[in-house]
């Protein structure tokens, strides 16, 4: 009997996982994903509530921050910096750039807890984990996003931010840089969470290479043209400035070749299961 299945192609019996998503149906599955979200969303609440305690911190310090020449960075990135002016010109500008601002730190702050029931939904898919390993994997989904928000907020953005605030298309002094607050805030969210998104490239290729669907062997193949998308991509995310290209470009390579390295390790995993499962080991 057990020749007969290994034969037909599938694993032994007494080895085919008894996890119960294999049999639930797609309304099940819908309905697994919605409380997925609202139990990851529970964490996002908190970290909106963490924000908004302190608000005065985050907005004053860790928002502000890089609009002041003194904010650190620039000493360390030898940057020469200037004061940037910020405006509202909306009546609710503040009041919506302020909730707004939460939102997003409260997310970043809550992450852990919704990459968890995302990937906790996800994985069963994948393979049979215990839930050790989901709480790992969810630990590395933060790392990688936590390490890109700080490239993002400690790199990225001073150099942004100055390249802008000392660029005049004149030298008569007739045209002033003042930027409007809504701006600067959407500008700094979407320059910080892009990178945390970015340097999520590892944890993709684990997944991708998990599920059969990557291979190291075609990344090292494409490594030329991933090189060549990483300089688009780091000339679409910074001014055209080509040192600050250069300097985001170089961490988006060292990420590719990191993917290469986590693909070979769930290829190696992925093949020992399946020979484990049909009886060859």
């Amino acid at each position: 009997m057990k020749e007969r299945q290994i034969m037909k192609g599938t694993p032994p019996k007494a080895q085919q996982p008894k996890d119960r998503t294999d049999q639930m149906s797609f309304l099940e599955h819908l309905e697994e994903l919605r409380w997925r979200l609202i139990k990851g969303m529970v964490g996002v609440v908190i970290g909106v509530v963490g924000a908004f305690i302190f608000s005065d911190f985050i907005i004053d310090t860790l928002l502000l921050g890089p609009t002041r020449a003194s904010f650190f960075m620039y000493d360390i990135i030898r940057v020469d910096a200037i004061d940037l002016t910020l405006q509202s010109r909306k009546l609710p500008g503040q009041f919506f750039t302020y909730w707004g601002m939460l939102f997003i730190s409260g997310f970043i702050i809550g992450s852990p807890l919704f990459f968890y029931q995302i990937w906790a939904f996800i994985a069963p898919a994948l393979e049979k984990q215990e839930r050790w390993k989901t709480i790992l994997t969810a630990f590395f989904i933060t790392f990688f996003f936590g390490v890109g928000i700080a490239f993002g907020y400690l790199i990225l953005v001073p150099f942004a931010l100055q390249f802008f605030a000392n660029f005049n298309i004149s030298d008569s002094g007739l045209v002033r840089n003042d930027f409007d607050i809504n701006a600067y805030f959407s500008s700094l969210a979407m320059w910080v969470v892009s990178c945390g998104i970015i340097f999520q490239v590892p944890v993709l290729s684990y997944g991708l290479s998990k599920a059969g669907f990557l291979t190291p062997l075609f990344l090292r193949t494409y490594r030329k043209h991933a090189i060549i998308l990483c300089l688009v991509l780091a000339a679409f995310l910074t001014p055209p400035d080509p040192i600050s290209q250069v300097l985001i470009a170089i961490p988006l390579v060292i990420l590719y070749e990191i993917a290469i390295g986590v693909s070979a390790i769930a290829v190696r995993q992925r093949t020992k299961e399946l020979r484990k499962a049909f009886g060859e080991e």
